[in-house]
């Protein structure tokens, strides 16, 4: 709010020429105190940009009413105090800001840590002077110390680290008993990056990611095109102002997962609820594009806090792989055709345009069709996954993963092949496939393999069949497979009906001399009579439970628990999914043995395999 006095005259042109504007960009409130004599002319300043008058003569309670109103539309304007609230809750994890707390620590915010080059958000004051060019660091220190004995609000700039060009001020100020500050950009050089960067979310812009796939025309590129679903919807119950926090917080998500799975990558915002990333080289592949997509999927559909309200949100991931003649607005309107498909259907939400086709939207009944001729025509593969010792690099097993290379949609993951198999009751036929192949790969692997465990999946369908184990036993004995080195994983859905019998059956597996691991645990029931009845050797923790472990505390307490159950029961622990080194530390820091994922290695052909275990 401004407080304008008029009374007794004034350059009314001087006063508010300067004001208005900025009060108008940022929902501001204008009041004006005039004369009696001047009351005539309140309905020219109205015009001009006041918002409130006050005619003379001003008591103390006359001007607190009057200020109120002005405040009232001030909220009005935002949303509401709660509603600014929510805002500004959300703002915090985009904004440049820090705090030093009692503990003489500093924490900053995400994105100045990002611009200082600093890994981590909680560092000592003299990590953060470090990193400033020598010569500021005297007048950094003095600002500092002259605001502590002050105790008025001060402020302090000096260049980025390596940018001498960029330049931030920092404005310093007491937040309960301690000192915080605000940070902004000083430098024109911000301004005149407006061209290439997003002004809401500060990722490249629409331009900036044509320019750079131009650049990269006839190189192996893949581009996924992420949109937010119904986020209008969002905007209609919180807000306009709240919905723009949002996008800066989704932008903030987007760029940790594609600096954890693919640094380097070129991430931007095209429009409205769409953002777009630019993969190239080992990245472009279609398994890495599509694992990531998933990644980003479940990172925007993690909720987000908004004081006390959760805002949850889905979104859809189009994928396009360029062609030679492409160009960057052919090749995002290609992607763009495979965010409408994704749209469109149902499932994980991800649809991919690969180079040589024309569609990927995924044809459920053609799919059931075509599943019955893919395995006489050998479209069916498998990969192997390798598993790790949390404290080691040598790889001491893998789980055989299928494939579905489809002639017209590409390569497909298990899922849709499991689903399409279940949908065309051809379970049976498909799973006793990808074991007997698994099997028939790994006992053709060389001398330098001979420690690999090997890891199969079964199936609900699979253990129900009468008979199940005396086949199974015999097709490991014909492969010449050792049972020795065989683990046969279980989900744990596909238990739930009778424990009882599943527990004979596993028995007597392991008394066969098998391994007997239940899979995907945390995403069914998850019924800790499982762990109480069954026989097993390992527990595989599902990949969603695994990455929980750097999440919140709830989600450590719950990780934990799990994992020290298991331990406490004599079991082997397996974390599925992991992706980060801080993962990783977690894990093994609460007693997980072994681990799999896109942080070492994803599903690898057994060619590839042997080269990978050669090479360590």
């Amino acid at each position: 709010m401004a407080l304008v006095d008029l009374r007794g005259g004034g350059n009314v042109e001087a006063l508010l020429t300067p004001l208005v504007p900025a009060m108008e960009a940022g929902g501001g409130a204008i009041l004006i105190l005039i004369d009696p004599e001047h009351l005539d002319q309140a309905p020219a300043l109205l015009a001009v940009g006041a918002t409130h008058y006050l005619v003379g003569p001003i008591s103390d309670m006359g001007l607190r009413a009057a200020l109120a109103s002005a405040h009232r539309l001030v909220e009005r304007l935002g949303g509401g105090v709660a509603h600014n609230q929510r805002a500004q809750r959300i703002r915090r994890g985009d904004a440049l800001y820090w705090a030093l707390g009692r503990d003489g620590q500093l924490r900053l915010s995400d994105n100045l840590a990002r611009h200082m080059g600093l890994d981590d958000t909680r560092i000592a004051p003299a990590a953060l002077v470090r990193r400033l060019p020598r010569v500021e660091r005297r007048a950094v220190l003095a600002g500092l110390r002259a605001m502590r004995r002050a105790g008025r609000p001060a402020a302090l700039a000096h260049a980025l680290p390596e940018r001498p060009g960029q330049r931030l001020v920092h404005h310093l100020r007491h937040s309960d008993g301690a000192i915080a500050a605000d940070v902004e950009w000083l430098s024109d050089g911000q301004a005149q990056d407006g061209a290439t960067r997003d002004y809401l979310t500060g990722l490249r812009s629409r331009q900036a990611a044509l320019d750079w796939l131009d650049r990269r025309a006839g190189l192996a590129t893949t581009i996924l095109l992420l949109s937010i679903s119904q986020f209008d919807r969002m905007n209609a119950a919180y807000g306009q102002v709240v919905g723009d926090a949002l996008l800066g917080r989704i932008a903030r998500r987007i760029e940790r997962m594609v600096d954890d799975v693919a640094p380097g990558t070129m991430v931007a915002r095209i429009a409205g609820t769409e953002f777009l990333v630019g993969l190239t080289g080992e990245a472009a592949g279609s398994d890495r594009a599509t694992f990531l997509a998933r990644q980003l999927i479940g990172a925007v559909g993690q909720p987000f806090s908004a004081g006390d309200h959760l805002i949850r949100l889905i979104a859809r991931c189009g994928i396009a792989q360029a062609r030679t003649e492409d160009d960057a607005t052919q090749l995002l309107r290609r992607a763009g055709t495979a965010l409408s498909d994704a749209r469109q259907a149902g499932g994980e939400g991800i649809r991919i345009l690969s180079a040589e086709k024309h569609s990927r939207q995924v044809d459920a009944d053609r799919l059931e069709t075509d599943l019955r001729l893919a395995l006489d025509r050998g479209e069916i593969g498998i990969v192997f996954q390798p598993q790790y010792p949390v404290d080691s690099d040598k790889i001491s097993g893998v789980e055989a993963l299928a494939r579905w290379n489809h002639p017209h949609y590409g390569p497909l993951g298990a899922g849709i092949l499991f689903a399409t198999a279940e949908r065309s009751d051809y379970m049976l036929p498909l799973s006793a496939h990808i074991q007997a192949e698994a099997l028939r790969q790994a006992a053709a692997w060389p001398r330098a393999l001979s420690d690999l465990r090997l890891s199969i999946n079964v199936t609900a369908a699979d253990i129900a069949q009468p008979g199940f184990m005396t086949g199974l036993l015999g097709l490991v004995d014909r492969s010449g497979f050792p049972r020795s080195r065989l683990t046969v994983e279980i989900t744990e859905s596909g238990l739930i009906e009778d424990v009882g019998a599943a527990s004979a059956l596993l028995t007597a597996l392991r008394t066969e001399g098998l391994g007997v691991a239940i899979d995907d645990f945390g995403t069914g029931y998850s019924s800790l009579s499982y762990l109480k009845n069954l026989p097993l050797d390992y527990l595989k923790i599902d990949s969603g439970l695994a990455q929980d472990i750097a999440g919140t505390a709830r989600d450590r307490i719950i990780v934990r628990g799990v994992i020290h159950m298991a331990k406490s029961l004599g079991l082997k622990v397996i974390a599925e999914g992991v992706e980060t080194e801080e993962q990783l530390h977690l894990l093994a820091r609460e007693g997980c043995d072994f681990y799999q994922g896109f942080l070492r290695s994803a599903g690898v052909s057994s060619a590839d395999l042997i080269n990978l275990v050669l090479a360590t």
